[in-house]
This record gives structure tokens, C-alpha cells and sequence, in this order.
């Protein structure tokens, strides 16, 4: 396993072992040319800036965080549980999503260490995570990738990752997540570059989708960072 990505250089390595692998890597990446790192830093910021994406475009999310953060200073799971539902809607999050971030705060004050989870193998993290309500495989995968830096990561339950590879792969448009999860084996173990050559190409072959996935089979999705 190689390290965790930390820097645009870990992705530029990687980028180069993907296309000794796989030549069709080389042709997409010359489409975009230069792929965001777009780290976050781990712990409960970042895991509540990646749900908050949930169901919304990247702007709108952005937006509904920084109504969050202002209203709720300092960020911490026991100010979370100390606001009332009104103070949670009022800071801009749907119901929903405040139901999310009370789980995650309850489970953060229960003693989930996300630094921690964020240093985990990615299964024995994921399962950590996905015993929240709320919290879903791609939840967890874009935590994992984006705040752990977790090299090896393909989240195929993103619509975006999935239209993207069928446009650059040559796939059926109805592709299982099962076929790309095969196909994405052979990147490994630089998948989570890969994952983000995937969004970069989207950006540049097809018109951004509208809204990031809510952990659900039927909820359109996208690059919620």
C-alpha cells in the first residue's frame, strides 16, 4: 500500500504508476490536465463538510457549511448537541441533515476518535463510520479519501465517477457497480487518483451533476468538495 495521498505530488506519482498500468489513463488525463488534490483536513469538520454535500451542488454546499460554521463557533460535537433543531435549521441544514450531525456528534462524544478512524485500514474505518445514521458507503469512501488521504479508495456509488468512466472506459451507460468496481482493481492501489481523475474528467466532458449522493440507490450524485 502506498502512502497516504498528502500533497498534488502524491497525486502526480500516482497519476504516472496509473498509466503504466493502464494506457486509457494516459489519454484522460491529457483531457484535463491537471487533477485537485482537494484535501481536507480528518476529524468532525471535515466528515460534516462531506455531508453536508449530501443532496446538494457543490455551491450550495459550500454555502450551507459556512452558514453552519458561522452560527455554530467553535465547531464542536458538544455545541452541536447543545443547539436545539430551530438553531440547526436556522444555521441552514435541512432536517435530515441535522439528524446526521447530531449522530455524528453523539458518536464523536461516545468516543469515536475520527483522527483515529482516519489512520484505520479502510474497511475496519468504513465500518466505523457506517453504524451512524446518515452515514453510508459513500459517506465513508469520501471521508476516507478526502480527510484520510486514503490512496486506494473507488467510490462507485458516485453518478458522476460511474458517467465518467463509461464516456473515458468506452462502458455501457447502465454499467453495474460491480463491473467498475472489477475494472477499478487493476488501478489499485492508486484508486482514490483514479476516483479523482474520474471527477476532473466529468468537469471537462459533460455538464457538472447537480447534487452529491445521500447514500441512497436512487439520489443523483457528484464531487461534493
Amino acid at each position: 500500500m502506498p502512502e497516504r495521498i498528502r500533497c498534488d505530488a502524491d497525486i502526480d506519482a500516482a497519476l504516472v504508476a496509473l498509466a503504466a498500468k493502464d494506457p486509457r489513463i494516459a489519454s484522460v488525463r491529457a483531457r484535463v490536465g491537471a487533477v485537485p488534490l482537494r484535501l481536507q483536513p480528518p476529524g468532525l469538520p471535515g466528515l460534516l463538510r462531506i455531508v453536508a454535500g449530501q443532496q446538494l451542488s457543490t455551491q450550495s454546499a459550500a454555502a450551507v457549511f459556512a452558514r453552519f460554521t458561522a452560527t455554530i463557533d467553535p465547531l464542536t460535537a458538544e455545541a452541536i448537541l447543545a443547539s436545539d433543531d430551530d438553531t440547526l435549521r436556522a444555521a441552514g441544514l435541512s432536517r435530515q441533515k441535522a439528524k446526521t450531525f447530531r449522530a455524528i456528534a453523539e458518536a464523536v462524544t461516545g468516543g469515536l476518535d475520527l483522527l483515529a478512524l482516519a489512520e484505520m485500514e479502510a474497511d475496519d474505518a468504513r465500518a466505523n463510520l457506517q453504524v451512524i445514521p446518515g452515514i453510508g458507503r459513500w459517506t465513508a469512501d469520501l471521508y476516507l479519501m478526502f480527510c484520510a488521504g486514503h490512496p486506494d479508495i473507488f467510490p462507485v456509488g458516485d453518478l458522476a465517477v460511474r458517467r465518467a468512466a463509461q464516456r473515458a472506459l468506452g462502458l455501457d451507460e447502465d454499467v453495474k457497480h460491480d463491473i467498475l468496481e472489477a475494472i477499478a482493481e487493476a488501478w489499485s492501489p492508486h484508486r482514490s487518483t483514479a476516483a479523482r481523475l474520474m471527477w476532473a474528467f466529468y468537469r471537462v466532458a459533460d455538464a457538472p451533476v447537480a447534487a452529491a449522493t445521500p447514500d441512497s440507490a436512487t439520489a443523483p450524485s457528484g464531487f461534493p468538495l
